[in-house]
């Protein structure tokens, strides 16, 4: 699935709808680079989760998690990972196979241990089309 959206408001819409429809044990890859939307994807997903509080990337400490929604909610932001061992100290495999919802930035750098079934959610600009524009393709890995 394809969407191409023009503002903020949009993209986090499209995560609002996909946090409503998220289930227990699912791991969303969010890919793209600096700058184009992964956070506010996140917050959208946050909300539809039915999270209120703040939810920012957590670039510095790897792992954010959220539990008051209904679904617990945990946001890998891996992109400083420097070996992939960080990820056992951190206790991944409690969120990845537990009873929450993952989503995971930058998960290129740990596709080795991440598992076979999960939704690939790429976030590209193009600033033809201007600079909030936005193509966002969605696709299940089975």
């Amino acid at each position: 699935m394809v969407i191409e959206t023009t503002k903020p408001e949009e993209t986090f819409e499209l995560g609002r709808k996909m946090g409503l429809q998220a289930v227990p044990g699912q791991i969303i890859c969010l890919e793209g680079d600096l700058g184009v939307g992964k956070t506010v994807f996140t917050q959208g997903f946050a909300k539809g989760l039915g999270i209120t509080g703040p939810v920012n990337s957590p670039t510095f400490t790897i792992l954010q998690q959220y539990e008051e929604g209904r679904l617990p909610l945990y946001h890998f932001d891996v992109y400083r990972i420097g070996d992939i061992s960080e990820m056992d100290e951190i206790g991944y495999e409690d969120c990845f196979f537990g009873e929450g919802v993952t989503l995971i930035e930058w998960p290129q750098l740990i596709e080795e241990i991440l598992p076979e079934h999960v939704t690939r959610v790429l976030i590209e600009k193009d600033l033809e089309k201007g600079f909030d524009y936005r193509r966002i393709c969605v696709e299940e890995r089975i």
